[in-house]
């Protein structure tokens, strides 16, 4: 079975310079998934591993409906360094994310659709009538063999919104992993994003802010639930004709 355009990625992955600091990679991810991005590099790659090439059976183990929202489809995994997703972000669903943050720097370049983002920062202090939103804080921590995420209470906070953006398809953003956002699809129909996670060094936590009136809610887990084999491949299907779908 060939698998040039698998390779290919891989290459293109495996070559990025990756400098010391968070920036030097946002810069390096951005540049890649900008140029793997492009309909006419991913809708190849994409219809090869709807064919069985690459590790269907391992991919699809990191392949789930996320929490937040979308479908989750990993493409390729590069290890502790490089994992590359397509996300398909369905309109209507869940309205808007929490206000989360990354384990490690990422990049994303929207495919088809638009993608609707707004990024915030703490209030300083945190004090009633200092403005802002008000958010319960979670630790969220990956548990368990099956990486169930773990959700760990951790007070209220207040975020202040510093920016809202509409990229739409040939667009894109990087994010150093610290960097709090939230994103929703921005159109009638279905938005592809092809996003990229880079870099060794992975916090162990994230944190994610949601409905204040959640803060008194013990920790939990919630359950994440992998793709079979089958209904990934069917997935990458279903994402080629969605890609095809602009290119006609």
């Amino acid at each position: 079975m060939g698998a040039r355009h698998v390779h290919g990625a891989r290459r293109l992955l495996e070559g990025a310079p990756a400098g010391p600091t968070e920036d030097d990679l946002v810069r390096a991810a951005r540049t890649v998934v900008a140029e793997l991005g492009s309909p006419a590099r991913l809708l190849p790659l994409v219809t090869e591993l709807a064919a069985g090439a690459g590790d269907p059976s391992g991919c699809a183990l990191l392949s789930y409906r996320h929490v937040l929202g979308f479908d989750k489809l990993l493409l390729v995994d590069g290890g502790p360094r490089h994992m590359l997703r397509a996300h398909v972000w369905h309109p209507g669903a869940s309205a808007r994310e929490d206000i989360h943050n990354h384990r490690s720097p990422l990049a994303s370049h929207v495919v088809r659709g638009a993608l609707g983002m707004e990024l915030y920062e703490p209030v300083p202090g945190g004090e009633e009538g200092a403005g802002g939103l008000e958010a319960a804080r979670y630790r969220e921590s990956l548990a368990g063999d099956d990486g169930d995420w773990l959700l760990e209470p951790a007070g209220r906070a207040r975020l202040r919104l510093t920016q809202s953006a509409l990229y739409t398809a040939g667009s894109g953003y990087a994010l150093p992993s610290f960097a709090l956002h939230r994103a929703w699809c921005a159109t009638a129909g279905p938005t592809v994003t092809l996003f990229l996670e880079t870099g060794a060094g992975r916090r162990r936590y994230t944190d994610v802010f949601t409905d204040p009136g959640a803060a008194d809610v013990p920790t939990r887990a919630v359950a994440k639930k992998s793709l079979e084999v089958g209904d990934y491949l069917a997935g990458l299907e279903n994402l080629a004709r969605l890609i095809g779908r602009d290119e006609c």
